[in-house]
C-alpha cells in the first residue's frame, strides 16, 4: 500500500508504519542492510513515524504478551485506522500479524491495566493484500495511486536484498509483477495504477461524488 501511504501523506494526513520484525533473517539480508533498506523506504515514503515492535522474524505469534506490546503502542500513538495484512495467507507471520492486530486494538481500549497511554480504540481496521496465496481476490475498495506510483516503486526498490538480489533477472522479475499487479488494478477503475483494499465492516460516504 506503499502508493496509498505517498497519497494520503500529500493530503496532510499523518501515517505512521509499525514493523512487527526486524525481517530477518532473509537469504541475502542482514539487520544492517535491513535497517538501511528500511531508512530508505521511510524515505521514499515520507512517512510521518515509523518504529519496530521488536517480536522475532518467522516465529510471530499472536500471544497475549504480543498483544499487550501492540495495544500499548496503539494507547500511545492513538492512530484512527488500522492497516493489516488480508486475513487469507499462506505466510504464517502474515496471518498472525493480523490476528495480532485485531486483537491489540480491543485490547487498546481497555481500563484498569499497566499499559502506558490513556485507553483508546481505533476506528477501524482494513486491509491491503499481501498474499502468497494465489487468489483472485474481490476487494472492497481500489485506490487510484497513478500520480504516486513513482513513491511507491522507490519504496518496494529499497528492499533490494529482498525483492531484487538472487531473483530471477529475466522478465518477468518481482518489480515486473509489482508493476502489473498495480497495472491491472488501475485498469478495473480505469485508471493507471491502482491498489486494493477490503473491509470486513461496511463503509458509509457523504457523497456519491466521492466515487471515482
Amino acid at each position: 500500500m506503499g502508493g496509498t501511504i505517498a497519497k494520503m501523506i500529500d493530503a496532510g494526513m499523518r501515517v505512521g508504519v509499525l514493523d512487527l520484525t526486524s525481517g530477518e533473517p532473509t537469504p541475502h539480508g542482514s539487520d544492517s542492510i535491513r535497517q538501511a533498506e528500511t531508512a530508505s523506504a521511510t524515505e521514499a515514503l515520507r512517512l510521518t513515524w515509523r518504529g519496530n515492535a521488536g517480536l522475532t522474524n518467522r516465529k510471530l505469534q499472536a500471544t497475549l504478551e504480543a498483544r499487550e506490546l501492540l495495544a500499548s503502542f496503539f494507547r500511545m500513538l492513538r492512530p484512527r485506522w488500522l492497516f493489516a495484512p488480508y486475513w487469507m495467507d499462506a505466510h504464517p507471520d502474515h496471518v498472525a500479524a493480523t490476528e495480532l492486530v485485531e486483537a491489540a486494538r480491543f485490547w487498546a481500549k481497555l481500563s484498569k491495566t499497566d499499559m502506558p497511554g490513556d485507553r483508546f480504540h481505533p476506528e477501524r481496521v482494513y486491509y491491503y493484500f499481501c498474499i502468497h496465496l494465489r487468489l483472485a481476490v474481490q476487494p472492497s475498495w481500489i485506490v487510484d495511486i497513478s500520480d504516486h506510483w513513482d513513491q511507491k516503486i522507490a519504496s518496494v526498490m529499497a528492499y533490494e536484498s529482498q525483492f531484487i538480489t538472487g531473483r530471477p533477472t529475466e522478465p518477468p522479475t518481482m518489480i515486473d509483477r509489482v508493476r502489473d499487479d498495480a497495472a491491472y488494478w488501475g485498469k478495473l477503475i480505469n485508471r493507471r495504477y491502482g491498489e486494493p483494499f477490503a473491509t470486513k465492516e461496511p463503509l458509509a460516504i457523504d457523497s456519491l461524488r466521492d466515487l471515482i
